[in-house]
């Protein structure tokens, strides 16, 4: 069965039970227009409880992977093959420096699968000028995908409509029953705990406050929702009149180990 090939930061995989347990049992449209590594549309996939639906990200080299996977397996298959990187400091920054260098397509995304299995705790950041900046992780040995891992999540996504662009347009045609499923990045704890970098832009107070915006207009249609997100006053706040239920989770975005202790989290709903 398919299973996400990419680590990404904040990624669901350890939240699944309990944001499936306040998801809808039945709907119609599936919608996440904050794709990451994509955890709960592959476990929904895999459970049969969809087959097809409505996947974006801003993130343009992400979603390049996706549709590469979707549409030419095989030419990324034989990318992925023709890397000749090894996991060692030296091939990661000359690898680093690749794609920075704007490759061919195929190219390209082979080597974004092969930076986000061996940088630092599946970050992507970028530079002010756009460049990939992620530090080398050490991992002792990371695994790259291999053919069945792409041919099986191909199936997957072979029914799936895949966009590159902002959650807003992503959710302007979502109907009564649908299912929506949001996971922004998180709003910071404090001064120095923002991660906003993972495109050029920035995902700050005014982008949560835009996405609430969101979150009430997607629910007055009569769509389910569910958010993920940290639990920072500002989002407790701007919530209050929906479904706020708190939940632990363990996260090593922190190079800092003490740092990467169980914390609480906020999954809400309408």
């Amino acid at each position: 069965m398919p299973k996400p090939i990419l680590k990404w930061a904040g990624g669901k995989r350890q939240l699944l039970p309990e944001i499936m347990k306040r998801m809808p049992e039945s709907f119609k449209g599936y919608w996440e227009p904050f794709l990451g590594g994509g955890a709960l549309f592959f476990e929904l996939h895999n459970r049969k409880t969809i087959s097809s639906g409505f996947l974006s990200d801003l993130n343009v080299d992400l979603i390049s992977v996706y549709k590469y996977i979707r549409n030419e397996p095989q030419e990324l298959i034989e990318s992925i093959n023709n890397l000749n990187y090894g996991n060692n400091e030296n091939d990661y920054y000359a690898a680093r420096k690749e794609f920075n260098s704007k490759p061919e397509p195929a190219r390209r995304a082979a080597l974004m699968i092969y930076l986000n299995r061996h940088c630092f705790n599946g970050l992507y950041r970028v530079s002010s000028s756009g460049n990939f900046n992620v530090p080398f992780g050490r991992y002792k040995n990371p695994r790259i995908p291999d053919q069945d891992d792409i041919l099986s999540m191909s199936e997957a996504l072979k029914n799936v409509e895949l966009e590159c662009c902002d959650f807003e347009p992503a959710l302007k045609n979502v109907e009564k029953n649908d299912f929506v499923y949001l996971d922004p990045p998180y709003h910071p704890l404090s001064k120095t705990a923002f991660f906003t970098s993972y495109n050029s832009g920035s995902f700050g107070p005014a982008e949560q406050e835009r996405l609430f915006s969101v979150f009430e207009n997607v629910s007055s249609r009569g769509a389910f929702v569910v958010m993920s997100n940290s639990d920072s006053q500002l989002i407790r706040e701007l919530y209050s009149s929906f479904n706020i239920f708190e939940i632990t989770a363990n996260r090593s975005i922190n190079s800092d180990k003490s740092g990467r202790k169980g914390i609480t989290e906020l999954i809400i709903t309408n």
